[in-house]
């Protein structure tokens, strides 16, 4: 089988289109046949020094169903970080026990400072408020797979756009795409100066507004939801001010166009009521689940392992 290089993925700028539709490629692939051996005799680490549900248990569920056996934790209490090991030893000495790493932090820039030193590739499940890539992988999966095409797309991003990394990978990974963008978020809460510039640098349009109703959520080709996130919060009293500021209901999907998506990258709180759970509108489910194949894709990405050979595996198991 022939092997490309190994490499890690911390980033979704660093990410060209052609690399992006590849991996979307891989990820078409992966949802035909998600069983496989295709990693057989590999390990992959999960190291998730922040609480996780379903980043880390579809990381884990990629590599069990491509026949990678799992190492880690999911809580850093239980780690040597609580004795005073610094990131960087931890990288090294799970690296000796490994092919590959999966690490989440609460530090910006800690993938990148692990993809530094470690001798594995790393790979970034969320790094502070900074960046998810692997989480942009399945939301351009999603909104391809609802949309039929990624161009030329009214995106309307709602609720915590400050602390969001979702929406903030979303950005620069849509700047391949000619979309339009439209921040919808308190003041306290609205889109970083440099998100804002990086549209203007890339020629990428978008409006701001601090109002969400039917009216609005008319024009929307996909709806992306957030939750306004207590832990990035300091000040407990500013959270409870903003926490309820949107909140969809059912009825203020009367004008939506038949296209629309709701994407939501969970856990929710209260921003998206649950009786629109059944509605045709909604997709975050769905979009959890292409989060499997995504990250089945991702794995062998990182591992070397290309399109061709995924197309010619004979490891496919039917179950």
């Amino acid at each position: 089988m022939f092997m490309a290089q190994k490499s890690s993925l911390v980033s979704i700028a660093h990410l060209s289109k052609s690399d992006l539709t590849y991996l979307l490629e891989m990820g078409k692939e992966f949802e035909k046949h998600p069983n496989r051996k295709i990693l057989d005799g590999r390990i992959v680490a999960t190291l998730f020094f922040e609480p996780s549900t379903r980043t880390r248990l579809s990381f884990e569920t990629a590599a069990n169903r491509l026949g990678a056996k799992v190492i880690g934790f999911s809580d850093p209490k239980v780690s040597s970080s609580t004795k005073g090991e610094t990131l960087k030893d931890t990288i090294m000495m799970v690296a000796n026990y490994s092919d590959a790493i999966v690490m989440r932090h609460h530090l910006e820039g800690a993938a990148l400072r692990a993809s530094e030193v470690s001798p594995v590739p790393i790979v970034n499940a969320g790094d502070g408020s900074h960046q998810h890539p692997s989480q942009t992988l399945l939301d351009l999966y999603s909104i391809q797979q609802t949309q039929g095409s990624l161009e030329n797309l009214n995106i309307f991003l709602v609720g915590d756009l400050k602390y969001g990394r979702t929406v903030h990978s979303l950005i620069m990974a849509m700047r391949h795409f000619n979309p339009t963008f439209h921040f919808i978020a308190p003041k306290s809460l609205e889109m970083p100066a440099e998100y804002k510039y990086f549209c203007q640098k890339y020629g990428i349009r978008f409006t701001e507004t601090e109002e969400f109703n039917e009216d609005i959520i008319s024009k929307a080709d996909i709806l992306y939801m957030t939750r306004v996130q207590k832990e990035r919060f300091t000040d407990l009293m500013e959270y409870e001010r903003v926490k309820d500021t949107y909140i969809l209901q059912r009825r203020m999907l009367c004008k939506a166009k038949d296209n629309m998506k709701i994407l939501h990258p969970l856990p929710r709180v209260n921003e998206i009521s649950q009786d629109i759970d059944d509605n045709p509108h909604a997709y975050y489910f769905q979009q959890a689940k292409n989060g499997l194949y995504m990250r089945e894709a991702i794995l062998c990405h990182v591992q070397g392992i290309t399109l061709n050979d995924i197309k010619s595996d004979k490891t496919i198991l039917d179950i």
